[in-house]
């Protein structure tokens, strides 16, 4: 059994897709398509940059979803090999948009509208350089719990991401994150403060939930042709009522990606397939399990050497 897999942010790449356009009317057609959706050259921004606008939120959400979507279907169109066969569907935070476009429950251009919005409303919600994110490298989360728990007088921050064995984000205002930094450091854990502009899924997105919970009830959502694993939850998202419902809680809320690896593992998935640009997601669940059969999905060549378990 295998899982198809989406990353997030942080993944983007000036040029990601460079080859795939030169070569297929399919790719430059999408690329055409984003342009026309968005009403701004999000193309020429991927193939040219400059960097620094590519890393803008609002930007770089809408491109990440465009070079994701483009690779899984052009492997189905000109490769003949149908990911739809998969047991399950996961994305990482903006990744869940990926999985629910390529299971057919939100259309293209839907999709890059509301995660422009998304990418917007989350990096409006706090002002720059008053939050932050910090990555906790080498301890379990429940140590990590602990030392929230046992400081609550003394500042507030929140688990953003549970992203694999020894590998957690916190969210929360600088200054509060900077307390914390000392105390891991205390206990002789490990933490790197993170190059982003806002503490994402915690409860300072507030504004960008609210702004998120009024577009989102205007999208036109279908059944998934695939099951799909939440974020918000870590286990399957049973219909498409409750799917509106978690992706407004998933502004807010923590990404249980290791706690989604481990139910899919657990349900007999043996192989999971990255698709979109970088490798992320695929050394975190190798870090969740080295057994596991992984690909990352980048290149021509990368798409030549699927081969499926079944």
């Amino acid at each position: 059994m295998f899982s198809v897999i989406f990353p997030g942010q942080g993944s983007q790449l000036v040029g990601m897709g460079k080859d795939f356009h030169e070569k297929y009317s399919l790719v430059r057609e999408l690329f055409n398509e984003a342009d026309d959706t968005l009403g701004f050259s999000l193309s020429n921004l991927i193939l040219k940059g400059p960097k620094e606008d590519l890393d803008l939120t609002e930007n770089t959400q809408p491109a990440i979803f465009l070079i994701s979507y483009l690779i899984f279907k052009l492997i189905k169109k000109e490769f003949n090999i149908n990911l739809n066969k998969a047991s399950f569907f996961a994305g990482h935070s903006l990744g869940e948009y990926s999985a629910l476009a390529s299971a057919e429950a939100l259309s293209f251009s839907d999709t890059l509208k509301i995660l422009k919005i998304r990418g917007k409303a989350m990096q409006s919600s706090v002002p720059k350089g008053v939050g932050g994110m910090v990555a906790v490298l080498g301890s379990e989360i429940e140590t990590v719990e602990k030392i929230i728990n046992e400081n609550k007088n003394n500042y507030e921050c929140y688990i953003a991401n549970d992203n694999s064995l020894g590998q957690i984000v916190l969210s929360g205002n600088m200054q509060d994150l900077e307390k914390m930094m000392v105390d891991l450091k205390s206990a002789n854990i490990k933490n790197i403060k993170l190059p982003v502009s806002a503490p994402f899924h915690c409860k300072l997105m507030n504004k960008a939930t609210l702004i998120m919970r009024e577009e989102i009830a205007k999208l036109d959502f279908k059944e998934p042709k695939n099951i799909l694993i939440s974020n918000v939850t870590g286990k399957e998202i049973i219909n498409s009522n409750e799917l509106k419902d978690l992706l407004v809680q998933q502004i807010e809320s923590r990404v249980r990606w290791r706690e989604s690896v481990l139910l899919m593992m657990n349900k007999g998935v043996n192989q999971f397939i990255e698709i979109g640009p970088g490798k992320v997601l695929s050394g975190l669940i190798k870090r969740i399990d080295k057994s596991v059969k992984v690909s990352a999905i980048n290149t021509e060549e990368d798409i030549k050497l699927i081969n499926i378990n079944d």
